[in-house]
């Protein structure tokens, strides 16, 4: 019996229920208030009298935060902000055409920038504290997951602010979501330090999202049919129309070239991360070697500039043929063939507390952190116990060799004790004098003096220490 046409038939109405569904479930269309959206969208654009204060306040509360490397107080300034207000213009007034709407969110789109940037820029020139917080650090690189969060992010608040009765939840966490405000404090400290890498990269991450915000604005308002502006001169409306193809493609080439570029360097970082797990990583170290994950320096660049930098510390050096053998591994990844690896290793063995510290509290001791108290009291230890057996007499000869041999831009290294007291208590504080050489700009001797403290920290294991630079 041929039950073929009942069963293509019942595959058929399958189809037409699954696909009745489907659009019932993903359309927008039909709850979508235009005119309501449109008059939002407009009346958050302009910023003057209560907007430019608020949004003062709010960049100084996040440049606080910033400071203090505290997340919830950034968060609290990023609900506050006012900052998405033009972008939604520039993508609203894209998709329907409206020229003079363009005008007005470029004009407040640089308002904004600029006044949230001498903000930022006058709290760190003024603040004296102006330590480099992860919170700051996360902002300089920008990678692959910021473009598709502030795309993601765009979409889902075109898509709010569309509804019928706005879903206030939404807008607040895209505005933690795409973070506009993080980025244009960076600028300012970066200009406030003198540090132009550090404000380019902010800017970029904040053009990467404003672009990708902008975009889904568009596609959003496209796929929604939004009327577009009609003008009695039709010669006129061309021209308008023109005007706003080209200003849409405009602001399109730079976002897919700055998608494409950090989609190469995310692609190069995570070559090189499998790269060092397959072979530094899981290498067995003898004699208290350790490879220092922290130190491992990924330096991606146009061209065939890439570098992977690893350092490795211990008694025992690792051998060159193994050094080789990484070096055949590190041509089989596409990406990485053109990059050079450079291991900096301690083969020094007159140092005999240069990795016990570590090791006894990771290996011998780690099965007594069971609870955060253990843990504290077992470092509380481990410090008194430290400082009543360590010497501060230091294998000067081999540290200062290798830290030449890790960081080329020194040129002298000093070293003396230091005897202080507050008339109650007496300590000795370790104190290095780090002569850079003298073409070496002051922006990079600031960024590389508290590198170097940490690397001492490390390898002469000490809590605390003092660095002074030319």
């Amino acid at each position: 019996m041929n039950n073929t046409p009942e069963l293509k038939q019942s595959a058929k109405g399958l189809f037409e229920i699954l696909r009745s569904f489907l659009s019932e479930l993903l359309n927008i269309r039909t709850n979508t208030d235009m005119q309501a959206t449109k008059d939002s969208i407009i009346a958050d654009i302009p910023f003057k009298g209560h907007t430019s204060w608020i949004l003062i306040c709010s960049i100084f509360i996040a440049s606080i935060g910033l400071n203090a490397n505290s997340t919830a107080v950034v968060i609290g300034a990023m609900l506050i902000s006012p900052l998405m207000g033009p972008i939604l213009g520039l993508g609203f007034s894209l998709a329907t055409n409206d020229i003079d709407l363009l005008n007005r969110s470029l004009k407040n789109f640089m308002v904004m920038v600029g006044l949230s940037v001498v903000t930022a820029f006058l709290f760190f020139w003024i603040f004296p504290l102006r330590d480099e917080s992860s919170e700051l650090l996360a902002r300089v690189k920008p990678d692959i997951r910021d473009v598709l969060i502030a795309f993601f992010g765009g979409t889902a608040l075109v898509v709010a602010r569309a509804r019928k009765g706005t879903m206030a939840s939404v807008i607040f966490g895209v505005a933690i979501a795409t973070a506009l405000m993080p980025p244009l404090c960076t600028v300012g400290f970066g200009l406030a330090i003198g540090n132009a890498s550090y404000a380019l990269g902010a800017l970029y991450l904040f053009l990467i999202n404003t672009i990708f915000i902008a975009i889904a604005t568009f596609l959003v308002i496209k796929y929604l049919r939004f009327p577009m502006e009609r003008y009695a001169n039709s010669a006129r409306r061309r021209t308008i129309a023109r005007i706003a193809s080209i200003s849409g493609i405009v602001v399109m080439i730079p976002a897919t070239y700055t998608f494409y570029g950090v989609l190469q360097e995310s692609l190069f970082r995570r070559d090189a991360q499998a790269f060092l797990r397959e072979t530094v990583e899981s290498y067995p170290f003898e004699n208290g070697g350790v490879y220092r994950k922290e130190f491992a320096t990924l330096d991606y660049n146009k061209g065939d500039n890439s570098e992977i930098s690893v350092m490795l510390l211990g008694a025992a050096a690792v051998p060159d043929e193994v050094i080789t053998t990484w070096r055949i591994r590190l041509q089989s990844f596409d990406r990485l063939k053109e990059t050079a690896f450079e291991v900096i290793q301690s083969s020094d063995a007159d140092d005999p507390n240069s990795m016990q510290y570590v090791l006894e509290l990771y290996e011998n001791k780690k099965s007594e952190l069971s609870s955060k108290e253990d843990q504290i009291k077992l470092l509380e230890n481990e410090i008194i116990r430290l400082k009543e057996s360590m010497s501060f007499t230091i294998p000067f000869t081999a540290v200062s060799t290798e830290l030449v041999a890790a960081f080329p831009e020194v040129n002298k290294v000093g070293y003396s004790a230091r005897v202080q007291t507050d008339f109650s208590t007496q300590d000795t504080l370790p104190v290095f004098e780090i002569d850079y050489h003298s073409a070496l700009k002051s922006t990079k001797k600031a960024e590389l003096n508290p590198r170097i403290e940490n690397w001492l920290k490390v390898r002469l294991q000490l809590d605390t220490l003092l660095i002074r630079s030319n």
